[in-house]
């Protein structure tokens, strides 16, 4: 399988303008192709294959007066975002047939300078890891990095990303084997929620740090500092760095917390069962900023990434399988109940329930189910499953654009 290591780096100020360069010319391909492929659609012309792209927009570029700077960065981060445009159009493609799980994918947007994270692709032919530590990226120069944990393998492909205040990226993909932990009998079924973040089965909680709410107070001042600067000015690009880096603060302490709990969940039990919630939905009504700083989208994909890692089941429960309705005991449905009745009592047995531990057992029961049937992706299920989890379990951001105008996620991938 293929897992992703970010590592933070250190570049000086040459190495920063080399790699701003790389950006830009990685960027000015992108355009470039991206507007000759519009416009073929446009005139109602065939699409245009990627070799004569390559010709083109490249090859050919280098040769003129106003593209001459493009030799001056690596062939590889050009060609590279070329294949990046060709990701791009597939996935939407594939969306439009339906070829494609998920959210709908619309068609690749021109980029601009001021876009809030800045990237370039490398293969193993730009780039190769030193032994004095630093890693050597093609027209850069080495590059110092905090190494926190060690690669596993050789590193197939490199991506180094500058985020919205101005830190600099390495991230590494790596085909390593699963390391696949010691079998229990211990199954975990978890109600997520804001009052508690998780509620499991065997009735633990865990408490909702929410970050964001927490740097509100912060963030107003940073804001209000901000929008007294005048456009254009230095001290407003100083205060929008401010702004950027409590932001990256606050993502930063969510992320490590996600990983944390998910971790010790896999670590404690051998199947976990999860609702699917309708985050996007959620995210449109009053408890739009709670549901977004408790972050459960992402949180439920590092427990499917992980449970494949190390062995373990998984499954997503329906979202229409009504868990706060149904006695986990007896299993006598009682019917909806508004947000702030936290506890109920069954109408035939007469147990009291706590809202959240009920919910969390039944979604159990239902996960069991679903794996009994053979419609999850686990060791155990039919032969079907599996086979169109991605290899990239750990991946974080996806080539295209969202429907809508929904902005991409940003700031340091995942594991």
């Amino acid at each position: 399988m293929q897992l992703r290591y970010n590592y933070r780096a250190y570049p000086d100020a040459a190495q920063r303008r080399a790699l701003a360069q790389a950006f830009g010319c990685a960027r000015v391909v992108w355009n470039d192709c991206l507007r000759d492929r519009k416009e073929a659609h446009a005139a109602g012309l065939p699409y245009v294959k990627s070799a004569q792209l390559s010709r083109l927009r490249i090859t050919q570029a280098k040769r003129t007066e106003e593209r001459a700077w493009l030799a001056d960065v690596s062939a590889v981060v050009l060609q590279q975002s070329l294949r990046d445009l060709d990701t791009a159009y597939k996935n939407f493609f594939d969306s439009l047939r339906g070829k494609r799980q998920g959210r709908k994918v619309g068609p690749p947007r021109y980029k601009s300078k001021k876009d809030t994270r800045q990237s370039i692709r490398l293969n193993t032919n730009a780039f190769c890891l030193q032994e004095n530590g630093t890693v050597y990226v093609a027209k850069v120069g080495n590059l110092k990095v905090k190494w926190s944990r060690r690669l596993p393998a050789a590193p197939t492909s490199l991506t180094v990303t500058q985020d919205s205040c101005g830190r600099y990226f390495l991230s590494f993909v790596v085909d390593t084997e699963p390391d696949i932990l010691p079998g229990l009998e211990t199954q975990s079924g978890i109600d997520l929620g804001l009052s508690a973040f998780a509620v499991l089965s065997d009735g633990r909680k865990i408490d909702s740090p929410r970050f964001l709410r927490r740097a509100e107070k912060k963030l107003k001042r940073l804001q209000q500092d901000l929008s007294r600067k005048a456009k254009g000015s230095k001290n407003r690009a100083k205060a929008r760095i401010k702004v950027a880096r409590q932001h990256a603060r606050v993502a930063d302490r969510r992320r490590d917390f996600h990983h944390k709990a998910s971790t010790q969940i896999i670590r404690d039990s051998q199947a976990v069962y999860v609702e699917d919630l309708a985050v996007s939905g959620l995210g449109r009504t009053r408890l739009a900023k709670s549901v977004h700083d408790a972050g459960w989208s992402a949180f439920v994909c590092m427990l499917e990434y992980k449970a494949v890692r190390h062995g373990r089941t998984f499954a997503k429960v329906d979202r229409a399988f009504p868990s706060s309705q149904v006695c986990s005991a007896c299993g006598f449905r009682d019917g909806p109940k508004p947000l702030h009745v936290r506890e109920w009592t069954c109408g035939v047995c007469g147990i009291v329930h706590d809202r959240d531990h009920n919910a969390a057992r039944n979604v159990l029961f239902e996960g069991r189910r679903i794996v009994a049937a053979g419609r999850a992706e686990t060791p155990n299920a039919s032969q079907s499953a599996g086979k169109t989890r991605t290899k990239v379990p750990a991946r974080r951001v996806e080539a295209g654009s969202p429907r809508k105008g929904q902005t991409t996620q940003a700031g340091i991938p995942g594991l």
